[in-house]
């Protein structure tokens, strides 16, 4: 049994060097690939990481497997999921495929050689890391940008809102104002412009936006800005009373939260720093006392 697991050991071993070089090979050989694959790996090339980039080269001759595995659903879901995380470092749906298969690979292999030591519980845990870590990446992602955009968006509001009231009109403020800001919210703001400018109405334009950001303080934009539209209310005032709804609900947040940290700091307090400081005071009164307590118990 000891043999049959130092000759799979080495096959694994030899497998995996063979590996590494060949993906290295891969990588820096000027390959052909198919046209689709390179333009997948020229989209987003500007905004990913050297190392991010050599894992999508060496992942992308088998992103069309990945691709056909997760199916046409998963597909919409997955662009659905990159758009509200802002296409994280340049990440598009074949460069997610290309990471998961170069993740998957790797995580495999470290769960084999992990169940060949008998480590089954890192096996697992490698076998995850490798299937789910680019999709990690991605939650991570949607909900950075979902507190950037929250945080902006009143102060936007209120810069929109005094443009507006100088005497531009609603889409000239906009323009005007996503131009001083950078970050998500204002790149939002400038994919709206985009679509206004293509022909589509603003209603629409605004929806998508909507559609784009799982934020409530967006969502709470648009409906407003759309019923202000429809009852004729005066833009300024409405700009302004969203942003104080903002800020209000902010703070209700920020109230709740910390209701919530309560319990889990004297969770915290009577478990640990609790039974910790009695031990201290107990063993300062026993090395500071000087009393031998074996005598005392009759020891």
């Amino acid at each position: 049994m000891a043999g049959l697991s130092g000759l799979l050991l080495a096959v694994l071993l030899g497998l995996s060097v063979y590996g590494i070089f060949h993906g290295v090979r891969m990588y820096r050989a000027d390959a052909k690939l198919p046209g689709d694959l390179v333009l997948a790996l020229e989209v987003g090339a500007t905004r990913t990481t050297a190392v991010g980039s050599g894992i999508d080269r060496l992942g992308m001759r088998y992103a069309p497997a990945v691709l056909n595995a997760m199916g046409p659903k998963r597909i919409d879901a997955l662009r659905r999921r990159l758009d509200t995380a802002g296409n994280p470092g340049g990440l598009t749906v074949d460069r997610y495929a290309a990471r998961r298969a170069v993740y998957g690979g790797l995580g495999l292999l470290a769960a084999l050689s992990m169940l060949l030591r008998g480590e089954y519980l890192v096996a697992v845990l490698a076998l995850l890391f490798g299937l789910t870590w680019t999709d990690v990446i991605i939650r991570a992602a949607i909900r950075r940008r979902r507190a950037d955009i929250e945080r902006t968006l009143p102060d936007f509001l209120d810069v929109l809102a005094v443009v507006v009231s100088a005497g531009l009109g609603f889409r000239q403020a906009l323009e005007r104002v996503a131009d001083k800001y950078r970050g998500p919210w204002a790149d939002e703001i400038r994919i709206t412009l985009r679509q206004m400018d293509m022909g589509v109405s603003r209603r629409e334009a605004f929806d998508q936006l909507r559609r784009r950001n799982d934020s409530e303080q967006v969502s709470m934009f648009v409906t407003a800005l759309q019923q202000g539209e429809e009852l004729g209310a005066p833009i300024v005032e409405t700009l302004i009373q969203i942003a104080n709804d903002m800020r209000r609900t902010d703070a209700q947040n920020a109230r709740r939260d910390a209701a919530r940290a309560i319990p889990k700091a004297t969770l915290v307090v009577t478990l640990i720093m609790l039974p910790a400081t009695m031990i201290l005071i107990v063993m300062s009164f026993y090395y500071g006392s000087g009393v031998d307590f074996a005598d005392v118990l009759g020891g």
